[in-house]
């Protein structure tokens, strides 16, 4: 008996249900436009707070550091009680945009340790020179430091999407409407009805998400084991 894949043929109908008969595309953009926003919010609060831990010296700082990823290590389980509470004061309630506001959370403890590391992996002589040569703290934090952190920069970008778009617990509590929901939670929604489980729709859906985070992850692969050892490395220091 031959193999199951000599019988059928590839088919793209499951796709098209995905795509035309529900609010796949809804939910992809969700996706896209609050994970992208909770990067540049992780990335405006996470690189001056990693910087300012890494070149402060003080006794604290290392206490702190470690303080600030233990906060990382909270379960999203135990968070989601005051969370909740200050979503709904605020009004975000079953909107997109909560996201926004509870993922930083997740994101940012983790990016700044993994950026405190790095920074402490650049030779504090590179900004003492920039400094000598007429810049200011400021300019030789932008034209000399940032360059060379790059790889932790790309580092913390795709992590910080792929928690965004892998988190379950924060986007099935606070968001409600099919309208706002994020693809973790409205794929399941959509395509599992009762105890009928639309199979070849699920994979489909894994697979287009998967597949544009896989491809950018291998574009950026190199930066990223760069970003991730380099952050390791001036830690341990």
């Amino acid at each position: 008996m031959e193999p199951l894949w000599f019988n059928a043929p590839a088919t793209a109908d499951h796709v098209g249900y995905l795509v035309r008969h529900t609010a796949f595309p809804r939910f992809a953009w969700n996706t896209i436009w609050t994970g992208t926003l909770v990067v540049l919010v992780t990335l405006l609060l996470a690189v001056p707070t990693g910087y300012a831990l890494a070149r402060l010296n003080r006794p604290w700082t290392a206490r702190l550091g470690v303080a600030v990823f233990m906060i990382y290590l909270v379960p999203p389980s135990v968070l989601f009680l005051p969370l909740s509470e200050i979503v709904a004061r605020i009004g975000l309630q079953d909107s997109a945009w909560s996201l926004v506001l509870v993922y930083p959370t997740i994101t940012i403890p983790v990016s700044v340790w993994l950026l405190m590391g790095y920074f402490k992996a650049v030779p504090i002589q590179i900004e003492e020179q920039a400094l000598v040569d007429g810049c200011t703290r400021p300019a030789a934090f932008r034209r000399v430091v940032l360059p060379l952190v790059v790889p932790g920069l790309v580092a913390v970008v795709v992590l910080a999407f792929v928690l965004c778009v892998s988190e379950y617990l924060y986007a099935l509590a606070f968001v409600s409407p099919t309208a706002q929901q994020v693809v973790s939670t409205g794929v399941p929604t959509e395509l599992i009805r009762g105890d009928l489980f639309h199979w070849q729709s699920l994979q489909a859906a894994v697979v287009l998400v998967a597949l544009p985070v896989a491809v950018v992850y291998n574009q950026l692969l190199t930066r990223f084991v760069a970003g991730f050892t380099g952050g390791t490395i001036g830690t341990g220091r």
